[in-house]
Order: C-alpha cells, then structure tokens, then sequence
C-alpha cells in the first residue's frame, strides 16, 4: 500500500468550468495539473487517473478533442463531464446528438439502480447543475446508465470494467448537492486501482 497523494490531472477541453475541476482535486488532496488536450500521452505524468472536463457545444460530437481518444487507451480511470461525457460514448461506439431539451441551471437526477460507484453514498433523487447543448443518446455496448431525469436520459454512465464513468451535468459547481462526494468516490476508484496493481 502507498500513501503518497494521487495523480490525477485534468484534461482541457474549453470547459468553463475546468480550473473548478482541479480545484475541487487539490481540496481533496489530489496531486493535479491542467492539462492541454493536445498534450502528447508521451508527455502525460504517472497518473492514477484522468477527467476530461467539459467544452464548447458540439465540441463533443464532433470528436475534435484533440489527444482525448488516446487517453481514453490508457489502462488508468477516467471520468468524462459534460462535453467530455459524450465523446467517451462515441469513442466506445455509443452515440451523442443535440439535445431535445437543453438544459442549463439546476436539475433533478434520479440514480438508476443504485447509480454505480461515482453515486455511491448519495441520495436516489439529487439536484445537479446543467450546462449543455448535446448529450449521450446511445450509451456504448458494456456500458450502463447510472443516472437520468426528466428530460436526458443518460445524464451518467460507467462501463462494465468499472475504469470509465461520464456525468452530463457539472459535479465541480457548487450547485450540484453531492458533487464533492462524487469526486471523492472517484478519487477511492482510482486509489483502488493504483493498490491493486
């Protein structure tokens, strides 16, 4: 067992909110950088773990985000928000589109089934923060839905692995309730994975 802090940077994206990402990290006291996404993986640090934070409407869709999908081979865990959310369903073979309903503010979420590790120790109903244009219409085959609401159906999903998790709303602004316990149980993800290799 280690106990040196963990690695885990912050990929990005042209989220506006990314700089809230890391700082919600070193809070928690992760080791953490922000990092470009055109970043070359020979130039990553030893992480334990990875977020692609969020970016400007249809940047997810369209696949442009610079070095995410050779990230996405790396054999560490990833948490996809918002932008960064959809391009992990479409890289895995899943699909994003724009949104019938677009949501921006707060929202409610209800946890499907418990809603998987990232939900761990939080409530089955929830109010989060939206900001987004486009979302997950088709979640990759060895994925599952985590959370919903009323209006976007895969508002999270992690695969069957149990390394790769998306959130369409944004757990790093203070708005959404349980956002902090979120980022905790990430954290212990990737602490599991680095004890366990």
């Amino acid at each position: 067992m280690t106990d040196h802090p963990l690695v885990i940077d912050v990929v990005d994206n042209g989220g506006q909110w990314t700089h809230r990402e890391w700082r919600m990290l070193r809070y928690l006291g992760v080791d953490t950088k922000i990092i470009s996404n055109t970043t070359p993986i020979t130039e990553l640090r030893e992480l334990d773990g990875l977020i692609l934070s969020g970016g400007a409407a249809r940047v997810g869709l369209t696949g442009e985000l610079g070095n995410c999908g050779a990230y996405l081979e790396l054999e560490i865990p990833i948490l996809g928000i918002c932008a960064g959310h959809q391009f992990m369903a479409g890289y895995y073979g899943g699909s994003a589109a724009e949104a019938l309903a677009p949501e921006f503010g707060a929202a409610t979420i209800q946890l499907v089934e418990g809603g998987g590790q990232i939900f761990s120790g939080t409530p089955n109903e929830q109010t989060v923060w939206e900001s987004h244009n486009d979302e997950v219409d088709n979640v990759p085959e060895n994925f599952f839905i985590t959370a919903s609401s009323q209006s976007c159906l895969v508002q999270g999903m992690e695969n069957r692995k149990g390394n790769r998790f998306g959130l369409q709303f944004h757990p790093e602004v203070n708005d959404s309730e349980y956002g902090k316990e979120m980022f905790q149980n990430f954290i212990e993800i990737c602490r599991k994975s680095r004890d366990s290799d």
